[in-house]
């Protein structure tokens, strides 16, 4: 039947790109398990995807943050694993007709891993290559058994073979005949009625033996059961019932390495919860004062002036959240100009006199308006306090290094200007954020925080290592990657209500928000309505200069569609641009407006 026929053809290829997916499978579960031995980030997708980020242009990724913001990291992985399910399925349909070929490319990209994992930053040596290696080899294997059972089988030694016009349909979809054939002429074709065995009716297939499990018919014809027998199917045809049991067992198997996996990923870093959960931060030697209680609007929609951790924006290139132990951590001081180098742990951090603050923090790649700044309350270890008892000195006090370079334990560089570290400012090692020690997942056990710089430029997460060096000795991670090497933050205002494309009724409508200017303070607000003149906002009380400030505007909407536009002035006198930037290569500028239409 036709439709028999084609979908015979189908089966097979379907078989073999559900082979591939299966192999590709078991490989990447398996090499999760071993890098849950040897060290999650070693893991094939964090280590492709870290090197994917590493070569992206800076324009691909700030229209990734822009995009998809702190699922960035989560898009991506989800890519590469919809890159390798398409590899997986071609391998699993070229192993049909090749199988050393099909595994042979599984194993290759278990040597693409490999060098990824051995070649990243923060790579502890060659133990990294095992989770990709291991993986492909169990890929590999997988496919090759796999393929094995979707290949017809020979007959048995010494079974009479099925006649030629006893064709069969292989997994490659073409149909296949046994070399024995009937009776030929001398011209080469079947003579009928020439040459037959006794029992042969005109009804039988051309020199067809009777097959097992048939049964005489009418005038000698073999009438074939409708389901041939298990020998023949196992003799002749694949091995459905091996391919079956296989395929199985691999899936079942592979969900439990999966599962192996992360268990062993998650059980390495319990020392390190188990260390957070410990830390009892001291009262602070310096403690900040109390936001003052006008600093918060009462106008719906408007951020809050503390934003939570569980809110705070997170920006940064690592797949896999580091888990550093406090009690194992350490961090070292050297470089130019440093006269006493030093090594501190977590509890000398603590035995500080510690120094807490009220700080906004604004990532490089908040576009105007956008959502990347927070403000929280740090507390931690003065900086310059550190660097002054090494004998550091800054350039404009005859100091040899202009440039800190901050590195993190995942391999993460980051230079700031020694000047602006020590020029006062409340420069910090941060221990704690709102009342409590870092979360994981913005730099526990110790990050930088410097007031009135994008935190590319300063805000080194689970660092590890400062060294005082030069800005023409040295590029960190951004700057090698076309951002500046300088980016102290820019004046912006932002409106948080009405939101755009808001619908607000006519009469009295408050236009709200926040602005910041890190480290100058914000003076002034204005909002303007469509083309009118620029009117003066009402400021809500100021907590300090390192902080955002909220403002208020009444307006009295009158039908139709408008457009609101906010600017700041800071403390210096600057006025907020209205001159569009992109973020790159040091941060945006323009005037933030929404578009509303009121009914």
């Amino acid at each position: 039947m036709p439709n028999v026929t084609e979908n015979e053809k189908k089966a097979p290829l379907l078989l073999g790109a559900l082979s591939g997916v299966l192999a590709g499978f078991a490989a990447l579960t398996v090499a999760e398990a071993v890098a849950g031995g040897v060290r999650p980030q070693a893991g094939p997708v964090v280590a492709v995807g870290g090197a994917a980020i590493d070569r992206t242009p800076a324009t691909v990724k700030d229209w990734a943050i822009r995009n998809f913001g702190s699922d960035d990291k989560l898009v991506l992985q989800l890519g590469i694993l919809a890159v390798l399910a398409l590899f997986a399925l071609a391998l699993g349909i070229l192993a049909l007709r090749f199988r050393r070929t099909g595994a042979a490319g599984v194993l290759l990209f278990g040597v693409v891993g490999a060098i990824a994992a051995t070649n990243r930053p923060d790579s502890t040596g060659v133990t990294d290559a095992l989770p990709s290696v291991v993986g492909a080899a169990a890929g590999a294997v997988l496919l090759y058994a796999l393929a094995g059972r979707l290949t017809p089988r020979a007959p048995a030694p010494g079974t009479s073979a099925p006649d030629a016009s006893e064709s069969r349909t292989s997994p490659s979809g073409t149909s296949e005949s046994d070399t024995s054939a009937p009776d030929r002429s001398p011209s080469g074709t079947p003579e009928s009625g020439k040459g037959r065995e006794p029992g042969e009716g005109d009804g039988a297939a051309e020199g067809k033996e009777p097959a097992e499990g048939s049964a005489p018919g009418k005038d000698g014809e073999d009438v074939q059961d409708s389901e041939p027998a298990e020998g023949k199917a196992s003799g002749e045809g694949w091995d459905r019932r091996g391919f079956v049991i296989v395929a199985g067992a691999a899936a079942v198997a592979s969900a439990g390495a999966g599962l192996l996996g992360r268990s062993l990923s998650a059980s390495g870093g319990r020392d390190a919860v188990a260390s957070r959960r410990n830390v009892l931060l001291p009262a602070p030697g310096s403690p900040a004062r109390a936001v003052p209680r006008g600093a918060q609007l009462r106008v719906p929609g408007v951020s809050p002036f503390v934003t939570s951790n569980s809110d705070f924006y997170r920006v940064d290139t690592a797949l896999v959240v580091p888990r550093v132990d406090a009690t194992e951590w350490r961090l070292r001081i050297h470089g130019a100009g440093v006269v006493r180098p030093v090594t501190l742990s977590f509890d000398d951090l603590l035995r500080r006199e510690l120094v807490e603050r009220d700080i906004t923090l604004t990532c490089v790649s908040n576009e105007v308006g956008g959502p990347y700044v927070g403000n929280a309350r740090w507390i931690g270890v003065r900086l310059a306090d550190l660097l002054a008892e090494c004998g550091v000195r800054p350039p404009s006090k005859g100091g040899p290094a202009d440039q800190l370079v901050a590195r993190s334990v995942d391999g993460m560089t980051i230079g700031s200007p020694v000047e602006d570290v020590m020029d006062g400012r409340d420069a910090l090692l941060a221990l704690g954020m709102n009342g409590e020690p870092l979360p994981f997942e913005h730099g526990f056990p110790v990050r930088m925080v410097v007031p009135g710089l994008y935190g590319y430029v300063s805000a080194c997460k689970w660092i590890k290592d400062i060294e005082l060096t030069t800005f023409d000795s040295y590029d960190p991670y951004w700057v090698r990657r076309g951002w500046a090497r300088r980016a102290p933050i820019k004046t912006q205002a932002r409106i948080d209500t009405p939101r755009p494309f808001a619908r607000p009724g006519t009469g009295a409508v408050m236009v709200a928000g926040v602005a910041w200017a890190q480290h100058r303070g914000i003076d002034k607000v204005e909002v303007r309505v469509d083309d009118g003149p620029w009117q003066e906002a009402r400021l809500a009380a100021e907590d300090t200069r390192d902080t955002w400030r909220q403002w208020s505007f009444p307006w009295q909407a009158t039908k139709g569609g408008h457009t609101l536009t906010a600017r700041a002035t800071d403390r210096t006198g600057a006025v907020q641009t209205e001159k569009r930037a992109r973020t790159i290569p040091d941060g945006a500028s323009g005037w933030h407006s929404v578009v509303v239409t009121v009914d």
